[in-house]
């Protein structure tokens, strides 16, 4: 596959890139050089592999889901918050129907 200023132009058309005819007549050899090296990548061979999202294990930090009691640092206040709300229902906000 290769691509020529017209093709360059439609693309910065669309994503509403102002570019001028230089500009575009520099980005031809850069695209068609990037193509080429995306289709050498589809001739490697790599039957086995297991895909990856990244090359070192990423696991996340969990932490348990607590809620702090002590009034002083946020918890415990579920009660006066739903006070305020102008419908409570079960311990949460009432809210109006919107799906038919």
């Amino acid at each position: 596959m290769s691509v020529d200023t017209a093709t360059v132009a439609k693309i910065a058309a669309l994503a509403r890139l102002k570019v001028s005819e230089a500009e575009i007549a520099a980005m031809v050899p850069e695209l068609n050089g990037i193509l080429a090296w995306v289709e050498q990548l589809g001739e490697v061979d790599c039957t086995g592999i297991e895909p990856m999202t990244a090359v070192i294990p990423n696991t996340l930090r969990l932490r348990d889901d607590v809620i702090d009691a002590d009034p002083l640092t946020g918890g415990g206040k579920r009660d006066d918050v739903l006070a305020n709300a102008p419908a409570a229902e079960h311990g949460f906000f009432g809210v109006p129907k919107v799906i038919e």
